[in-house]
């Protein structure tokens, strides 16, 4: 039986800890790491040790509307393997940044909670010691050891690290598409912005599924903003932080290229080349449109375009119309626009995996924590969290895995388990059979590496940002969205900046500069 989770104690830190709702939104389609490689089948320990299995209460987010239970089959195999009693809270990945906040105002925190990044809650809540400084401990753990350096410094907060980075590939973003629409209009792949619109224009007013209806429309976009992020960089918009002409840094949004983007994005809503209710859009139904025929494009990461391949042939399958050698999906990594192929990298990671000081208390427990968290981080763990079961997740075939296409069960006893993954040293999980398009999706990432931009501030945790960071975020992404929907004109982006400016962001610019400055004195 299941041990309900205890009450947990609060701390003095977060009796102060002012809490604002978040409005922004955590980057989807990354819930499935652990793509490319090969494996070898998990090989569990069998009964527990001796010793008493070490309860752990964690917090992570969940893309489905089903979760794994903590009595299924995949969730007691890790138990047994890393002798451990686990138990879950799955929260709503649309919610999760509300749920982050409240708890960690709450005080009583579960012992292991994903953090979705730097956000400015977490930032105070660190300095105010309601999380580990794990830099001291991390060396003495097989996998944890080797985290690495570029990535743990972007993750890190005064130097310090407050997490396990859930490692990502730098060069993930990219475009999917409909294949079999772009064949049947006998268009070509979009090589520039202009070209890329083209061809959304041409999904949305030439009939590419051939039904003979006006029912199709060109890109899905949801209240993730993470598209409008990745296309703009396109246009020459820094990645959130570029250099102006005397080498001090601008934010993205104060730059010209920034209203060269924001023009598209409005032209593709008054074209209807997108969908009209974008903002509001749960990102848990982003790809429903392009598995259904309703749309033809997703901007997000580039091993989006497999899953989505995956959903339409078993629909199709369902229906008794599967094609299984063809590939109704595509996928490129960006187009070319005024400055060349750019693309927006990743930070190398996804949020991380922190352990709170409420929930584990003595210096003893940690090293307990943290041993549970690198052996799974092993192959064996990273199987189980990632594939689950042979034989019933998954069965080994010719030149990889073929998951299960019970999608319900695979939803209820698995998806999401990886989400506490660092895949360090390196992503050791099994692997599917490599498809040419997996293939070109692999190929695509290590591609994107050579034309990412980085932001040259991801370092640098600004006290600014941490206390008024959620407002001046959301005063900017407001702005966008209405100027978008044609309810400000570029005069109302301009007084948005502005007040952007008034409302702490020329302190955030100051600091940032300072923090610049000094790190290219070094």
């Amino acid at each position: 039986m299941k041990r309900k989770m205890k009450s947990f104690s609060g701390k003095k830190w977060a009796a102060s800890l002012l809490v604002t709702a978040l409005s922004v939104t955590a980057a989807a389609g990354c819930s499935s790491g652990g793509t490319t490689g090969q494996g070898e089948q998990p090989q569990p320990n069998g009964e527990k040790g001796a010793e008493k299995p070490l309860e752990l209460t964690i917090m992570l987010p969940v893309y489905k509307t089903t979760m794994p239970g903590d009595n299924g089959p995949v969730v007691q195999e890790i138990e047994k393997y890393t002798n451990t009693d686990l138990k879950f809270e799955w929260v709503p990945n649309n919610s999760y940044p509300d749920k982050f906040n409240i708890t960690l105002a709450s005080g009583k925190l579960p012992k292991i909670m994903v953090v979705q990044g730097k956000l400015p809650s977490f930032i105070n809540a660190v300095r105010t010691g309601g999380f580990w400084d794990l830099t001291p401990y991390l060396k003495d753990y097989k996998n944890l050891s080797q985290f690495n350096p570029i990535v743990q410094n972007n993750v890190s907060i005064d130097g310090k690290v407050y997490g396990l980075y859930r490692s990502r590939a730098l060069g993930r973003y990219g475009v999917s598409y409909r294949k079999d629409w772009l064949d049947n209009l006998g268009m070509e792949i979009p090589k520039t912005i202009d070209e890329f619109y083209e061809m959304l224009k041409a999904f949305s007013e030439k009939d590419p599924d051939g039904n003979g209806k006006d029912d199709t429309y060109g890109m899905v976009i949801s209240k993730y903003t993470g598209p409008f992020d990745i296309m703009q960089i396109w246009f020459g918009v820094p990645n959130r932080w570029g250099e102006d002409a005397d080498g001090k840094l601008i934010p993205a949004h104060m730059t010209l290229e920034y209203l060269d983007a924001l023009r598209f994005f409005k032209k593709l809503y008054d074209e209807k080349l997108i969908n009209p209710d974008f903002a509001v859009m749960d990102t848990e139904k982003w790809g429903d449109p392009v598995v259904n025929g309703q749309a033809g494009v997703i901007v997000d990461v580039a091993d989006q375009a497999a899953r989505l391949d995956d959903k339409i042939h078993r629909a199709l399958a369902q229906a008794g119309k599967d094609e299984p050698d063809r590939h109704y999906i595509d996928v490129f990594g960006a187009v070319e626009g005024p400055k060349g192929l750019r693309n927006m990298p990743t930070s190398g990671y996804a949020g991380m995996v922190s352990i709170s000081k409420s929930g584990v208390k003595t210096e003893e427990e940690l090293k307990k924590v943290l041993t549970f968290l690198d052996k799974m981080n092993d192959k064996t763990g990273q199987i189980l969290a990632t594939n689950g079961i042979e034989g019933r997740h998954y069965k080994v075939v010719e030149g990889g895995i073929e998951p299960s296409k019970d999608v319900a069960m695979m939803e209820s006893e698995l998806e999401g388990l990886n989400q506490i993954l660092s895949y360090v040293p390196e992503d050791l999980a099994l692997k599917v059979k490599q498809t040419p398009l997996r293939e070109k999706t692999a190929l695509i990432q290590k591609e994107n590496e050579k034309i990412v931009v980085p932001n040259p501030a991801e370092p640098f945790d600004s006290t600014v940002y941490a206390q008024k960071g959620v407002q001046l975020d959301n005063i900017i992404s407001d702005a966008r969205t209405k100027y978008i929907v044609g309810q400000i004109d570029e005069q109302g982006v301009k007084d948005a900046i502005e007040l952007w400016r008034k409302s702490g962001g020329d302190d955030y610019i100051k600091e940032i500069n300072e923090m610049y400055q000094a790190v290219k004195k070094k």
